[in-house]
């Protein structure tokens, strides 16, 4: 069988496979055995695939991975996101779109030191979407404004997605880390301008309840209030700065900050008591035993489909598609990138697109990799808040017991957003390049 028809017989299957709802894990699985079945004359055995996974996760810099969500669920026990909200709500509550810009700005910061989008809108829409619905704002746009807005937290570092871009590519971690923070401020911003603007023109606020909770803030004191949060809004700060500076890889930096979410919340705010933590580990292991074996899968199946030669017959067909134009070509992979963003998990979107775009992006195109990453990122963001498989979705309905799907359709104003910001990083590569050494 020629390789133009494997590369045939294993996307069919792939997406047929999707489209039963059958899991990602056992979609890719399938997908690479069935090149295997089709192409019995290829290098390819089941020990090559299993040995392609073992090794995927036989490294070092994926260990940040685990300790990043461990750190993260620390974090989320801790309390320290309604820390972050009192002190916003201290500055801005009774301002015009006030509340939901601190909510905005809640997800922002607390997104910063978890690095997952899913569990942000745990931390955060659990305690802010009663609140935001006690003040009188509806339930769906307080719910569809925490799960957007939480998906800064794969745009900003720690992001796992920008640690599996780093390992699919070969580029920095740290340069993919320090990328990641014009854009995550863009989106903030587009954020707080749409709700300020909705709030503006169209009202529906009650003024008189919030002026009395920013006052109630302001009775405590603003030192009482900035020292519950101060060791929060450090956190980012400890991880950044050791990578950038030079003094720690970014799984030693995973290290810290796991070190330093335990001296937090169990010595200085002693929110987190000794028999807590058992619980603790054990749900930041379910989370990554549910996770790493789709990274595992996802770079094995891209590992065979470079092996078939899947990268330049795609390319040649991209070329074709757009007429040999740039602009045309890196239109069509934003497009796939939207597209694989949607029906797949965002580890997997990456392990699979990096080994086909990637050197497009590169030679057809002269991309920079960093640009070329937070495009993926930008658009693996908006997946976690789309239909069918938007993780964040799912979360926002476990919280609020919405449908998932009337959720995604209410946030397409919200998703219209990060769209817009997608374009603006796809035009501006500066924007996610300027502080890359």
């Amino acid at each position: 069988m020629s390789m133009e028809a494997i590369l045939i017989v294993m996307l069919v299957v792939f997406f047929a496979s999707m489209l039963a709802g059958v899991h990602i894990f056992n979609t890719l699985l399938l997908a690479c055995v069935i090149a295997l079945l089709v192409a019995p004359g290829l290098p390819l055995t089941g020990q090559t695939v299993f040995r392609s996974m073992v090794a995927t996760l036989d490294n070092i810099p994926f260990l940040a991975i685990p300790l990043f969500i461990f750190s993260g669920y620390i974090m989320a026990r801790g309390g320290l996101a309604q820390r972050l909200f009192d002190l916003f709500g201290y500055f801005f509550a009774a301002k015009t779109a006030g509340l939901p810009m601190v909510v905005a700005a809640t997800c922002f910061m607390y997104g910063s030191f978890i690095g997952s989008a899913p569990s942000t809108v745990a931390a955060v829409g659990v305690m802010a979407v009663p609140l935001l619905i006690k003040f009188g704002y509806d339930k769906y746009f307080s719910i569809c404004l925490v799960t957007v807005a939480s998906c800064v937290a794969i745009i900003l570092p720690p992001s796992t997605p920008m640690i599996v871009y780093g390992m699919a590519s070969g580029v920095s971690i740290g340069d993919m880390f320090i990328s990641g923070i014009i854009p995550g401020i863009v989106v903030f911003a587009f954020l707080m301008v749409f709700c300020y603007l909705r709030f503006k023109i169209r009202g529906g606020e009650n003024k008189e309840m919030l002026a009395a909770y920013q006052k109630d803030l302001r009775t405590q004191g603003f030192l009482k209030v900035f020292k519950g949060s101060i060791f929060a809004i450090l956190s980012p700060l400890f991880v950044l700065g050791g990578i950038y500076g030079g003094i720690v890889t970014p799984t030693e930096a995973a290290v810290i900050a796991v070190i330093y979410a335990l001296l937090v919340c169990m010595v200085i705010y002693r929110t987190i008591k000794l028999k807590e933590l058992l619980s603790i580990i054990v749900q930041a292991s379910i989370t990554t035993a549910i996770g790493l074996p789709i990274v595992a899968t996802a770079s094995t199946f891209g590992r065979v489909l470079t092996f078939i030669g899947a990268p330049q017959r795609i390319s040649e067909g991209l070329v074709g598609l757009a007429g040999g134009s740039d602009i045309g070509i890196i239109l069509l992979i934003f497009a796939f990138l939207l597209i694989f963003g949607m029906i797949m998990d965002p580890n997997a979107v990456i392990l699979i697109c990096t080994p086909i775009f990637f050197p497009i992006a590169m030679t057809q195109l002269g991309m920079h990799p960093i640009h070329f990453g937070m495009l993926i990122i930008m658009c693996s963001a908006i997946g976690f808040v789309t239909p069918p498989v938007g993780m964040s979705l799912f979360v926002a309905s476990a919280i609020t017991d919405l449908p998932a799907m009337s959720i995604g359709r209410r946030a397409l104003p919200f998703v219209g957003v990060l769209f817009i910001v997608s374009v603006i990083i796809l035009f501006v590569p500066i924007l996610s390049t300027v502080f890359v050494r």
